[in-house]
Parts: C-alpha cells; sequence; structure tokens
C-alpha cells in the first residue's frame, strides 16, 4: 500500500539532527500539525498523488525556492535548490512536466548548475514547453513595484497547473520576512544589504485561481507555514515574528528542505512503479558539488564545505540510497528468502 511506503519516506527525511545551538524538538509538532492537515496521512505520498493526478505530459509547473543573501550567502545556500532540481527532474522524466525555475538573478547560478548536474537541462520557456528539453526560468525583477505585472505574466504565458516552493521565504503577518532566527530582511532595520524582493505573490496567485500548491521548509519562515500557524508559533523561538503569512494546500515540514523534495520525488518513483526515477547517492555527490560551485553555500557557516544544513554531504547520499531502497522493497512481491 502507498501509506506503508510513505510512512517510512515520512520518517526518514523528518530525522531531527541538529547541533545543540539550534532550537530542538521543533520539527516533530510542526510535522504532525501539517500531516493533520492532510487527513493524518504521509505527507510525501499525498504530495505525490496530488503531484501524479494533476500534472500530465507537457503541463507547467512552478517551482519557487532561494534562500540567503549578502553579506553572507551572496547566492543563497546549498539547501533549496538540490532538492528544486531533484523535484524538476522526476516531474519532467517521470511526469513529462514543464519544469520552470522561479526565484530572483543572484540564486540563479546554484540552481541552474544544480539542474544540469542532475541530468535538468535548463532552456528558454518556449524550449522546454515545446521540445521538451528540460526545464526553464522565470527570474524576479529587482524591484517589488515590478513583481505584480511579472506574476500576471507569468501565468499568461506559462500557464502552471500546480505550484511548489522549497525553502522559500516568505513574510510574516506583518509584511516582513525573516531568516529562521527571525532576524527582518527587509526595512530599515534588515539584516541584509538590500531589501529583499518578495516574490511569494506567485504562490498566493495560485490559490487565487484554484491551482495547487505544496510548500517544503525546515523553520517555519517559508513559503506554506501559515497552514501551521499554531505549530510553529509554540515550536520554534520567535516563531510568531518568523513564520511566514503564506499558506499551502499541501505542506511538508522535513529536517532541510532538500530531504523534502527527495522524499516527494522518492513517493512519486512508487506511485509511478519508476524506481530508477529516484536520482542515485552519487547522482546527489554532483548535485551539492554543483551547487556549492556555483556559489550556493553552506548555510551554518557559510562555506564550501560539502554539508547542507551541517550536515554532511555524504549523509544526503545515504538518505538517496535509504529512499531507493525503500521504494524498491515496497515495490517487491511475494515472500522469498523467507525461512521462518
Amino acid at each position: 500500500m502507498p501509506d506503508i511506503a510513505g510512512e517510512a519516506i515520512d520518517r526518514l527525511i523528518t530525522v531531527e539532527a541538529k547541533n545543540r545551538g539550534m532550537p530542538h524538538n521543533v520539527l516533530p509538532p510542526m510535522y504532525e500539525a501539517a500531516r493533520k492537515h492532510v487527513g493524518g496521512r504521509p505527507i510525501t505520498m499525498v504530495a505525490a498523488e496530488k503531484l501524479k493526478s494533476v500534472l500530465k505530459k507537457g503541463d507547467t509547473v512552478l517551482i519557487l525556492t532561494g534562500a540567503g543573501y549578502v553579506p553572507t550567502l551572496i547566492k543563497g545556500e546549498s539547501d533549496g535548490p538540490p532538492g528544486a532540481a531533484a523535484l524538476a527532474r522526476v516531474l519532467y522524466r517521470g511526469l513529462g512536466a514543464v519544469p520552470v525555475y522561479v526565484t530572483e538573478e543572484c540564486h540563479a547560478d546554484p540552481v541552474i548548475a544544480s539542474s544540469q548536474a542532475i541530468g535538468v537541462m535548463v532552456k528558454t520557456f518556449a524550449e522546454a514547453r515545446d521540445r521538451h528539453l528540460g526545464a526553464a526560468f522565470a527570474t524576479a525583477p529587482l524591484v517589488q513595484a515590478e513583481v505584480p505585472a511579472w506574476v500576471a505574466k507569468i501565468y499568461d504565458e506559462m500557464k502552471p497547473k500546480m505550484v511548489i516552493s522549497t525553502e522559500r521565504l516568505g513574510p510574516g503577518r506583518n509584511g516582513v520576512i525573516h531568516t529562521a532566527t527571525a532576524l527582518p530582511l527587509q526595512g530599515p532595520d534588515k539584516h541584509c544589504e538590500f531589501d529583499v524582493v518578495d516574490i511569494s505573490p506567485v504562490f498566493t496567485e495560485a490559490t487565487k485561481r484554484g491551482i495547487p500548491t505544496i510548500g517544503i521548509g525546515d523553520h517555519g519562515n517559508e513559503l506554506g507555514f501559515e497552514t501551521i500557524r499554531a505549530a510553529v508559533e509554540k515550536s520554534m523561538p520567535k516563531g510568531a515574528t518568523l513564520c511566514t503569512s503564506v499558506a499551502a494546500d499541501i505542506l511538508l515540514p522535513c529536517m532541510m528542505s532538500n530531504w523534502g523534495c527527495y522524499g516527494i520525488e522518492a513517493a512519486l518513483a512508487y506511485l509511478l512503479k519508476r524506481p530508477e526515477l529516484i536520482h542515485s547517492a552519487a547522482d546527489e555527490e554532483r548535485n551539492i558539488r554543483a551547487c556549492l560551485n556555483a556559489g550556493g553555500l553552506e548555510a551554518m557557516y557559510c562555506t564550501m564545505d560539502f554539508s547542507v544544513d551541517g550536515l554532511d554531504g555524504e549523509i544526503s547520499m545515504a538518505v538517496m540510497q535509504f529512499l531507493s531502497a525503500i521504494v524498491r522493497k515496497n515495490l517487491e512481491s511475494g515472500t522469498v528468502g523467507l525461512t521462518h
């Protein structure tokens, strides 16, 4: 049954492994609240079922990502782009969809590098749509006042059927985007060298149009966490401030956003009965290293060390091996090898 595989997948990607300087026991209550929102079932499987039911060959799916800004993370971080690339890969190869990465110019290089490293070319939208040549890219304007017209153009030209956000920061109820420690990224006291452009209208426009949305994040300041605001406020330090005001139809809190994407990737591969769609550990190494080499730094220490959110890259590689094993074992039939 799908939920047996989904249960194992969800457990793996929600293991809380953080150093003692980080808030602990925040993920379990947020995950349980998000799971309750989708009827108590494994969230990765619910998300995969929605993707499979909505997206047909040639349909456009928007994938928003990008966190981290100057002066510390000039081109963003290693959590976000690798996961977005993995989702694009499985949607492109598994469903024939047209993935479109949506972010700012400062995050473009790591996203494109991860995508290409994992086997998905990044072309113009026309090439991706008409010739099935991989994914496309939509770059946000530098001025907030230009965002509404840009969003309207995206929807008019690309006609997305689903919108996904992974490690994409969104504004709190005070209208300000915050870091995971509630530092403002906009306004006079911003912890950044410029006012971050808010591209959450891409996500909220989907809700207005009745287009399904999936939000993936790890601390509550990412798009989608308004869905479980009470849990974020109770669990996260300064949660009432940092929690985004943007809700999602399906929300997946996870250890790191990349792992949430990988979990949905695995669940979709299970539903399609195509375990080969799951990218390998070797793919994952190329994925992370490409992101790092393109400027997407490890966010915990702001270095090019082979790691994501303080965890060695080898751990993410192992996660891919484990996810593949979960899917393959759950697709096996019979009782071969039983001796007792």
